[in-house]
């Protein structure tokens, strides 16, 4: 168990983050894609900024950030929250890492989206609720797979930043690649190795995946 434990963590947090981020990020997007206004091309860098950011760098300002001394580390102390070397902690951090590969992809769906769509749902009585769940979403399915699978394969691999923030606790904050690194320092080939492998596997898995069923749904291939 001891050994299949940093997989597990790896996927328990690859979940989470994917699917928290499905409820932030799929409202953004659709957002970004109808509006305008002179600091969206800034909101949208920003939003794309740990696509070029190293890990390393965005996960040294989230742990000065969520620090004990940091702004928001600082209130949560107060009620002995703490998120530094937490799972909490990893989760948020992996949110704004994995941002831009669910944010991108369904924006750019909705985007190609014609208005017509939407406004014929207007003119037959559907609400914009009932337009956005019934009408725009099923029409985005390709984007949709391409964003939630992205990012739930983007937080499997990271390192830099889980690093920064989360250490390297076991059954707590020890994901597969921190893992991996602590192998290879203690010269355990064969240990790194089996994590090596299993996310080698998960991730041709994963991009196979979603280009099979994007090719069978019309959509387009990573």
């Amino acid at each position: 168990m001891e050994l299949l434990s940093p997989l597990i963590l790896t996927f328990e947090l690859a979940a989470v983050t994917t699917l928290l981020l499905s409820f932030f990020a799929i409202p953004m997007a659709y957002w970004l894609s109808t509006v305008s206004f002179r600091g969206k091309s800034i909101l949208e860098s920003i939003t794309s900024m740990p696509i070029v950011l190293p890990p390393s760098v965005l996960g040294f300002y989230l742990l000065v950030f969520m620090g004990p001394h940091g702004p928001l580390g600082s209130i949560l102390q107060k009620f002995d929250i703490r998120l530094v070397f937490t799972f909490e902690g990893l989760v948020i951090g992996s949110m704004i890492y994995s941002l831009p590969f669910m944010l991108q992809p369904v924006q750019a769906g909705f985007e190609a989206l014609p208005m017509s769509l939407r406004e014929a749902s207007y003119t037959l009585g559907k609400s914009r609720f009932q337009t956005f769940f019934r009408v725009l979403l099923p029409n985005i399915k390709p984007s949709l797979i391409t964003g939630i699978v992205l990012s739930f394969a983007h937080t499997v691999g990271e390192f830099g930043v889980v690093l920064m923030i989360g250490g390297s606790i076991p059954d707590k904050t020890r994901v597969a690649s921190i893992a991996i690194y602590d192998q290879v320092e203690a010269l355990n080939y064969g240990t790194a190795h089996f994590y090596s492998a299993v996310l080698f596997v998960l991730a041709f898995a994963v991009l196979l995946t979603v280009n099979t069923v994007n090719k069978r749904i019309g959509g387009k291939v990573i």
